[in-house]
């Protein structure tokens, strides 16, 4: 069944949304911000598991936890102030490969800025220099930034890739999709 036949019979985003009362709008973005932070904890997560891994076998004390549930909480939101402003929607209508290619490398470079920005402010808050308050991500070269983009631009695919699919087929469908394994019938 096609996108646009699934559209065509009114189970999924034909255009405008129905209007919704502050209760429902709030607890959907609630929901919202839950599957986006659970997504990125276990994204950061894993990739400060790694580096305890890799560093304790150096005998390198590492405590991850932390950051990675912080870290998380800021970009969810970020992410979801993002969504509100439309950010990226620029392949909204083309096959579903440009708008979640052009989400994750956007969102990357969206969310590289705002950790930039984040931990600027918090060094300046604390008195150091702009220059000693700016982040060495992936150990501060061009070469290891480009990696970290990468692997964050990759870790983003999964997670755009489903809001793209639930956008297309509708929230009810995709999750029938996926729990049951075969689409609701068309009322």
């Amino acid at each position: 069944m096609s996108t646009e036949s699934l559209r065509a019979s009114g189970t999924a985003d034909a255009g405008s949304p129905p209007k919704r009362n502050l209760k429902t709008a709030a607890l959907d973005e609630a929901k919202s911000f839950i599957g986006i932070f659970i997504y990125l904890f276990i994204v950061f997560g894993l990739l400060s598991l790694h580096a305890w891994v890799v560093l304790s076998g150096e005998n390198i004390s590492y405590r991850f936890y932390g950051m990675a549930l912080i870290n998380a909480l800021v970009l969810s939101k970020i992410i979801l102030l993002a969504e509100g402003f439309k950010f990226a929607d620029k392949f909204k209508n083309q096959p579903l490969i440009y708008p979640v290619a052009y989400k994750a490398i956007a969102f990357t470079a969206l969310l590289f800025v705002a950790y930039v920005v984040e931990e600027v402010l918090v060094g300046l808050w604390h008195g150091k220099s702009l220059a000693a308050s700016f982040p060495a991500i992936g150990g501060g070269t061009i070469g290891e930034w480009l990696a970290a983009a990468l692997i964050m631009c990759i870790a983003l695919i999964p997670f755009f890739a489903f809001r793209e699919m639930t956008r297309a087929i509708g929230r009810p469908q995709f999750y029938a999709l996926c729990f049951t394994g075969r689409l609701k019938a068309a009322r």
